[in-house]
């Protein structure tokens, strides 16, 4: 039989990436005459991002076999990805940039370059960071009543083993908060025990509550940091919670209690309810969202006894918006996304002059600015920025930042674009220099010369 590994082709040889630059090249468009050709991607040793392929939505046996030679490869070095950016002239004379990315880079196919430079390890954006804000006045709901869910739940589930108060404490000192009566009573009927030898038990709870219940030894509160997926995405995501709401946007809360599940969502009782909720409500929190959670019931009396079931409704939360987008399909000017409250800001090339910044300047909760390329006046406007945590800019914004000793001292995240057609591994230096600033691991570059043959 045959080691793999040692069968397996070296990462660093251009002859490993021959096939796949050869596919690349079958499936490009022809340059204009006497041009260079580039093709360039990133292959995961459980994925892949080929732009061309990707928007074929298909690949064929060769194309297929073709990667795997290179994921072979990468398993042999002990590499999790590359990224690569081949340029082939004419003549077939080709230049390949290997680029692995490193520990301080989160790569994605959403960056189809380098991905996120995550300047403070283990940071997380603002709304995954945001507490509950203190509800004054809430309390349970009307529809709390003790004595009816008791009676119901043992009507439901006769013979039951319940939890004594010596076993509820030891879990409210674990959470560090005082359950809700409610579920106290929930859990004096039943938690993880019943009568021996009835195999029928756990469903039997299940249909009674209408949630699979967790044993009183398993609630934990809901983590927003366990629901941050990546920076890429949830830079430019805002926590929000209207007026009107009965929970409160966020990605988690120390009061969130989950106490049963449904094979994949939460059910929790919610104690930092939103400005219209209640003490003690039931919320379901999505394991397919990363921020906030719907009502289910007012009560957990009402989630048991009267089966009610609220229906959710989409709130936009009026007003200004926290996230806005100027130029492009966007909003004319910088000064119309202004406000107080502006966390997200995202500029686009317009047919006008670029943009400034400076109807911006002092706006406590901004965090977060993308700008293509040439979208900016002034890129050293970026300085007066104080709450920056993530910013995406081209490569010349970026070096004009960087020679002036500029970089914002908060940013946590930053992404370096590109510049049109330029080669899509040109900011890679710029990189470096971001991660070199906060002492990050760099980025590690590999350049190989090889030959295709003339390009047709």
């Amino acid at each position: 039989m045959v080691d793999q590994r040692t069968s397996s082709p070296p990462v660093y040889d251009f002859a490993t990436w021959e096939p796949v630059l050869r596919l690349q090249l079958a499936d490009a468009p022809e340059p204009p005459s006497g041009r260079p050709l580039r093709v360039a991607g990133r292959i995961h040793r459980h994925g892949w991002s080929l732009p061309r392929w990707g928007r074929r939505g298909r690949m064929t046996a060769a194309e297929r076999d073709a990667v795997e030679h290179i994921r072979r490869a990468l398993a042999r070095a002990g590499a999790e990805e590359v990224v690569f950016s081949a340029e082939v002239r004419p003549d077939g004379r080709t230049t390949l940039r290997l680029v692995r990315p490193g520990p301080a880079v989160e790569g994605s196919p959403g960056y189809p370059v380098l991905g996120v430079l995550v300047l403070a390890e283990g940071s997380l954006p603002g709304p995954w960071r945001r507490l509950p804000d203190p509800v004054p006045g809430a309390g349970p709901a009307p529809s709390v009543d003790l004595e009816l869910l008791e009676r119901t739940l043992r009507e439901r589930l006769p013979g039951a083993a319940g939890a004594t108060e010596e076993e509820i404490a030891p879990a409210e000192a674990r959470l560090g908060v005082t359950l809700p009566e409610e579920l106290k009573v929930l859990y004096r009927v039943v938690r993880d025990r019943w009568e021996e030898g009835d195999d029928d038990a756990a469903a039997r709870v299940t249909e009674a509550v209408g949630y699979e219940l967790l044993p009183l030894r398993d609630l934990y509160r809901v983590d927003g940091a366990a629901r941050h997926s990546r920076w890429e995405f949830s830079a430019k995501r805002a926590v929000i919670t209207p007026p009107d709401a009965a929970v409160q946007g966020l990605a988690g809360s120390p009061g969130w209690i989950v106490f049963a599940g449904n094979g994949g969502d939460e059910l929790a009782v919610d104690l930092t309810p939103g400005p219209r909720g209640h003490t003690g409500q039931v919320i379901l929190v999505d394991h397919e969202q990363s921020i906030g959670a719907e009502l289910v019931a007012d009560s957990l009396t009402d989630l048991v006894v009267h089966r009610i079931r609220k229906e959710h409704r989409d709130r936009s939360g009026g007003g200004l918006p926290v996230v806005a987008a100027v130029g492009g399909h966007g909003l004319p000017t910088v000064r119309d996304a202004a406000h107080p409250d502006l966390e997200v800001l995202s500029v686009d090339v317009t047919d006008g002059a670029p943009f400034s910044l400076a109807p911006v300047t002092g706006l406590g909760r901004l965090r977060t600015l993308t700008a293509r390329p040439g979208a900016l006046a002034d890129p050293l406007e970026i300085a007066r920025l104080t709450g920056l945590e993530f910013l995406e800019l081209g490569p010349r914004d970026w070096r004009a930042l960087l020679d002036a000793g500029a970089v914002p001292r908060t940013l946590s995240a930053a992404v370096v674009g590109t510049d049109g057609d330029a080669d899509p591994l040109h900011g890679v230096d710029i990189a470096n220099e971001l991660l070199a600033l906060r002492d990050r691991p760099l980025i590690s570059r590999t350049v190989l010369e090889g030959h295709l043959g003339p390009v047709a």
